[in-house]
């Protein structure tokens, strides 16, 4: 590595896992630079999680907003070749599976610049989801692939990646969500704000493209949530997503009473309802990592998970949208104890990701 380190991020998940990662380096006394894509563009989505994670302001906002893939990922290809070529950074970090990933994946790619995945190998195994493309090209084109587990790291030498690039380093979120969620109790009253208490409410998360644009799987979730809820006579939180807020207006979906749709709430807030939760039903990856690191049952509401290794140590089920589905795995989920084993690491993921690129600094010259 010569010259400091560009971070390329774009997301609320983005931010909260290369969070360590940058403040190793500023520990560490490596310097770096914050390239922000913009491809969250609502304050309580994104920018607020600068100032709750105690992170510097990005030095470039490069404001892309929403758009198709295609129009998103162009623009931010642009941008973020333009604002490299003004850092001149040695290495660039990205994180993840976003369109800021494979913009930020591609563009330092045509440089002359190292390309560090974090949270590299990854599968879902469905090409369907535009995530699965996203990470199958950033992990192809990096120099450093820093995978989670042994499973992401198998996933990537069974696709030829040489092993010499690759790097069990654990998952951020561990290191993450240890920083946070104490944080979290102390400072926010959210669980007073909305009168509910620990144990005694499920946490919904739903935004993702195939399920809230598609109307069927959508009033699907959201019938199956609502039974489950009905079964174990609880209240739904459900911090609504704008893309789902808009797809509930145009399919003209009335949520049920027992399911109360609040607006998205900021970082320590969502991680004390996480903690609250009795069960979480979600279609997020990293909800999924971060309910299994918290002890925290959790449903999955989509037909297959790049996590696998939350449903192997029996913290996760996948229900995929059917009603039927969802309300038989939120049963099961209830009857676990949280005990299982974390499969994610040991909170050290963003100081060893760090080591391992010290480690690759150019000799200094004689």
């Amino acid at each position: 590595m010569s010259g400091p380190v560009a971070f390329v991020l774009g997301t609320r998940p983005e931010i909260i896992k290369l969070a360590p990662v940058i403040r190793a380096c500023r520990e560490r006394g490596v310097s770096h630079t914050i390239l922000h894509t913009g491809q969250h563009y609502s304050e309580m989505l994104d920018s607020v999680f600068f100032e709750q994670l105690e992170l510097p302001r990005p030095a470039y906002e490069l404001g892309v907003g929403s758009g198709s893939h295609g129009e998103q990922t162009g623009r931010m290809l642009i941008r973020i070749e333009e604002a490299l070529r003004e850092v001149d950074p040695g290495t660039v970090l990205v994180q993840g599976d976003t369109n800021s990933v494979l913009a930020g994946a591609i563009a330092a790619s045509k440089m002359d610049v190292e390309l560090g995945h974090v949270e590299a190998g990854l599968r879902s195994f469905d090409r369907e989801m535009p995530e699965e493309t996203n990470r199958v090209v950033a992990d192809h084109v990096a120099d450093h692939l820093f995978a989670p587990t042994e499973a992401s790291r198998h996933h990537l030498e069974a696709e030829g990646i040489p092993p010499s690039r690759i790097v069990v380093t654990g998952n951020t979120v561990v290191d993450a969500l240890e920083r946070n969620r104490e944080l979290a109790r102390e400072k926010s009253d959210v669980l007073g704000k909305l009168g509910v208490e620990d144990g005694d409410f499920f946490l919904m998360t739903a935004h993702r493209a195939e399920n809230v644009d598609d109307e069927s799987r959508f009033r699907g979730m959201l019938r199956g949530v609502d039974r489950a809820a009905a079964a174990a006579d609880v209240e739904v939180v459900y911090p609504v997503h704008p893309r789902a807020s808009e797809r509930l207006s145009a399919f003209d979906i009335d949520v049920t009473d027992r399911i109360r749709t609040v607006e998205p709430v900021d970082y320590l807030d969502f991680l004390r309802l996480e903690t609250a939760a009795d069960v979480i039903l979600t279609d997020s990856g990293g909800v999924q990592e971060e309910a299994c690191v918290l002890g925290v049952p959790c449903v999955t509401m989509r037909d297959s998970t790049e996590r696998p290794e939350t449903t192997a140590v029996g913290a996760n089920r996948l229900a995929g949208t059917d009603p039927a589905a969802i309300r038989r795995a939120v049963r099961e989920a209830r009857g676990t104890t949280g005990d299982w084993e974390n499969p994610f690491g040991d909170g050290t993921a963003g100081e060893r990701i760090v080591e391992e690129l010290l480690a690759d600094l150019e000799p200094a010259s004689p």
